[in-house]
């Protein structure tokens, strides 16, 4: 029966998505020609604003786990981004005259890239401050892991976003990304507790995390960084419940190691204000400016802050399975 809910759901929001259809002009920078992906090819789409400082650390992290094609949208940054990118060989840059916020909060531009590259292959879909970790990652990179997911029948991986944090005031842990720091390296803390998941007919919701404990925000944390994209897939309602919804219901695999408190954390809050791109005219921005006037220098940490060192430990803290329980045969 819920199988049946979720395969209605899918059809009742593909029929809505069908109405609302709206185009998302891209373009290669330089005037370059479309590179096709090699069926070995493991392309990342992602899209970035004015996030220079993860460019290093970011490439690095997902060439490790064997991505061969990074497919990005520069969302009009002014700091650099777009030059420093557009010199990485294993780069395609595209530009739009949109903003994030016409794009549908990016859901245009993940589609239309997925469209041009090509259906019935895996892709990698993160945003520009999103590291994706599972167990054994560094052992066992995404080919290896696409494989089980293959053999298992399994067309999607979940996997919460996990807010780190440095253990102490924000302000003195500033992140630069000019050398080969590691974001998780300044900021290593996480809640350990605090989260509820809840399936409903569309995904399984995740919420909780520091952004719930310290601004009373509601953020979902549920997402599927790696897809298999065929034509029967779309962002639907967001990217935390892609089409088909019945795809949506496997246990998480992975985490998203995500990354938005540094030194530079209020300068950023004031800039995503000011530009109001982000979701109901940027509120949460707006909690956390509020919450910074009460109490000026902010620290996330608490009785639950765990310290965050290598992926396997959140296999064992249930965050995610281990390389172990892997699912063998059949969709979960």
């Amino acid at each position: 029966m819920d199988r049946a809910l979720s395969a209605w759901e899918t059809r009742r929001v593909r029929r809505r998505r069908a109405r609302e259809q709206a185009e998302a002009p891209l373009s290669l920078a330089g005037g370059r020609s479309l590179r096709p992906l090699a069926a070995e090819d493991l392309g990342l789409v992602t899209f970035t604003h004015n996030d220079a400082k993860f460019l290093r650390s970011f490439l690095a992290h997902y060439r490790r786990l064997g991505v061969t094609r990074f497919i990005v949208v520069d969302d009009q940054s002014r700091d650099g981004t777009a030059e420093r990118l557009a010199a990485e060989a294993d780069v395609d840059l595209w530009s739009s005259p949109l903003r994030y916020k016409d794009a549908r909060r990016g859901k245009l531009w993940r589609e239309a890239l997925l469209s041009l590259y090509g259906t019935g292959r895996w892709y990698l879909s993160v945003d520009s401050d999103e590291y994706l970790v599972y167990d054994r990652c560094f052992e066992r990179p995404l080919p290896a892991l696409i494989a089980t997911l293959d053999a298992a029948g399994q067309k999607r991986m979940m996997a919460p976003m996990l807010d780190l944090y440095p253990r102490g005031p924000l302000s003195l842990y500033p992140f630069q990304g000019a050398d080969d720091t590691m974001p998780w390296e300044v900021a290593d803390g996480y809640d350990g507790d605090g989260y509820l998941l809840q399936p409903n007919r569309r995904f399984l919701s995740l919420r909780g995390g520091p952004r719930q404990r310290m601004f009373s925000t509601e953020a979902e944390l549920a997402k599927y960084p790696l897809l298999y994209w065929d034509e029967s897939c779309s962002f639907g309602v967001s990217v935390h419940q892609p089409l088909p919804f019945t795809r949506n219901f496997t246990a998480p695999q992975g985490v998203l190691l995500h990354f938005k408190f540094f030194a530079d954390y209020r300068h950023k809050t004031e800039a995503a204000v000011a530009e109001e791109q982000h979701f109901n005219g940027a509120q949460v921005y707006r909690t956390i400016l509020d919450r910074v006037a009460d109490q000026g220098d902010l620290d996330f940490t608490y009785s639950g802050t765990r310290r965050f060192t290598r992926p396997e430990e959140l296999a064992r803290a249930g965050f995610m399975r281990e390389w172990a329980e892997q699912p063998k045969r059949g969709p979960l």
